[in-house]
C-alpha cells in the first residue's frame, strides 16, 4: 500500500482524530441506551457515521497499490534553437490582418515564443540548447530536458538596443552552433541532432553570412523557420530599460516610439531567399511563419524515438476512487434518513394544526 496524502499526514490526524472520536463515543452511548430510529440515531446510523469518518480520513491519505505504468515516447535527441535578436525582430507585422483592422499587429517575437513552445512539445525527452544573435552569438540556455527553462529564457528575450545595432549577419551564429554540436556529439554520440533555425534574413552588414555548411554533417534534421512579411511592418525602438511605455522611447524593449528613415515609419522586410539558403545549407527545410498557419516540424529521427516506461513505484495505481464510492453511498444513506424524518415531522404537524383550528372559538362577526 503507497499513500499519497492531500494533506500532511499530522494535519489528517489532528482533523479526524476528533470528529472520529466523537462518532464512536455517540455510538457506544446509543448502544448502551438502546436508541430506536424513532427516538434518535440508532447503534447502527451511528456505526455507519463511524465508516464515514474512517472513509474521509483514509481519502485525505490517497492510499494506492505500485504497479501502474505510465509509457511516455521520449526521443533521444539533441535540438539547438539559433534566434534572431536583431532589432528587427520587434517588427509588427506577425499577424498583419490585425492592422488591416484597425488593430496593432505583434512583434515577431510574439510569433517566435509561439513556436519554441510547439517545438518543446513536439520532442518529449529531447535536451534542449538556446543559441541568441545579433551583433555577437551568445549561448543562453545549455543542452537540458527542462523544457520549462527554455520556454522561460525565450519569454524574456529581448532584441539588441536600436541605438547600438550596427549592423549584423545572419550567419554570425555558425561558429557557436557547431561548437555546440561538436560538444554534443562527443558527449554523447548516440543521440541524433536537430537545429532549428529562427529569423528573418534579413543581413544588414555589407559583408556576405557565413555559411553553415560545417553543421549539416552533424545534424539529422530539423528547419528554418522564417518571420516577417514582403509589406514589411515597422518597428519600434528597443532601449534595453525594464518598465512600462513611456511613449517616448523608454521602457521595455520595444515599447519606444517607432523607428523613422526619411520622415516616414522604417519597415523591415523578411528575406526569404536568404532563408532559404540557409535551410539548403544545413539541408533541411524551410517554412514561411504566419499566425493563422500552423507549424509543420519534422518528426525526431525513428532510431532515437522509443517508448520508456517509467519506474512502477512512482507510478501507483490510485485507489481513492474507491473510497470515494463509499463515501457517496453513506451520503446517500444520511441524506435519505434526513428526508423521511422531515416527511414523518410534516406528517405529524398536519393533524395538529387541524385539532388547533377545530378547537379555536367563532368570531362575533360570523354568520347568524
Amino acid at each position: 500500500m503507497i499513500l499519497q496524502p492531500v494533506l500532511a499526514p499530522l494535519l489528517v490526524i489532528l482533523i479526524v482524530l476528533p470528529v472520529l472520536g466523537a462518532a464512536v463515543w455517540m455510538l457506544v452511548r446509543a448502544a448502551r441506551h438502546g436508541l430506536s430510529a424513532g427516538s434518535g440515531a440508532g447503534p447502527v446510523i451511528w456505526a455507519l457515521r463511524v465508516v464515514l469518518v474512517l472513509a474521509c480520513g483514509v481519502l485525505l491519505l490517497r492510499p494506492g497499490v505500485p504497479g501502474g505504468h505510465v509509457r511516455t515516447l521520449a526521443s533521444a535527441t539533441d535540438v539547438v534553437i539559433a534566434i534572431d535578436t536583431t532589432a528587427s525582430m520587434v517588427a509588427e507585422d506577425w499577424n498583419a490582418g490585425a492592422s488591416t483592422k484597425g488593430g496593432t499587429a505583434d512583434q515577431r517575437m510574439a510569433g517566435v515564443r509561439e513556436d519554441v513552445r510547439r517545438i518543446a512539445e513536439t520532442y518529449p525527452g529531447a535536451r534542449f540548447a538556446l543559441i541568441t544573435f545579433d551583433a555577437n552569438a551568445v549561448l543562453r540556455l545549455p543542452l537540458t530536458t527542462d523544457t520549462g527553462a527554455l520556454v522561460s529564457a525565450v519569454e524574456v528575450l529581448q532584441p539588441e538596443v536600436t541605438r547600438q545595432s550596427k549592423g549584423s549577419s545572419i550567419g554570425i551564429a555558425n561558429a557557436l552552433l557547431t561548437q555546440t554540436l561538436q560538444n554534443a556529439q562527443k558527449a554523447s554520440p548516440d543521440r541524433a541532432r536537430m537545429v532549428f533555425y529562427l529569423g528573418d534574413g534579413e543581413q544588414t552588414v555589407s559583408t556576405e553570412p557565413e555559411p553553415f555548411d560545417s553543421a549539416k554533417k552533424l545534424i539529422s534534421g530539423g528547419g528554418v523557420l522564417g518571420y516577417g512579411t514582403d509589406k514589411g511592418g515597422p518597428m519600434r525602438e528597443t532601449t534595453g530599460a525594464v518598465g512600462p511605455s513611456t511613449g517616448s522611447g523608454t521602457g521595455s524593449a520595444g515599447t519606444g516610439q517607432y523607428i523613422q528613415y526619411q520622415g516616414s515609419d522604417a519597415l523591415s522586410r523578411i528575406d526569404e531567399k536568404n532563408l532559404q539558403r540557409i535551410a539548403a545549407e544545413f539541408g533541411v527545410t524551410y517554412e514561411h511563419r504566419a499566425a493563422d498557419a500552423k507549424i509543420t516540424l519534422p518528426p525526431a529521427p525513428k532510431s532515437t524515438t522509443a517508448y520508456r516506461e517509467d519506474d512502477p513505484l512512482t507510478q501507483p495505481t490510485d485507489l481513492s476512487w474507491i473510497v470515494a464510492l463509499v463515501i457517496v453511498a453513506l451520503l446517500c444513506a444520511e441524506i435519505a434518513r434526513a428526508t423521511m424524518l422531515i416527511v414523518r415531522m410534516r406528517g405529524l404537524s398536519v393533524p395538529e394544526r387541524a385539532k388547533r383550528d377545530e378547537g379555536r372559538p367563532t368570531s362575533p362577526g360570523g354568520d347568524a
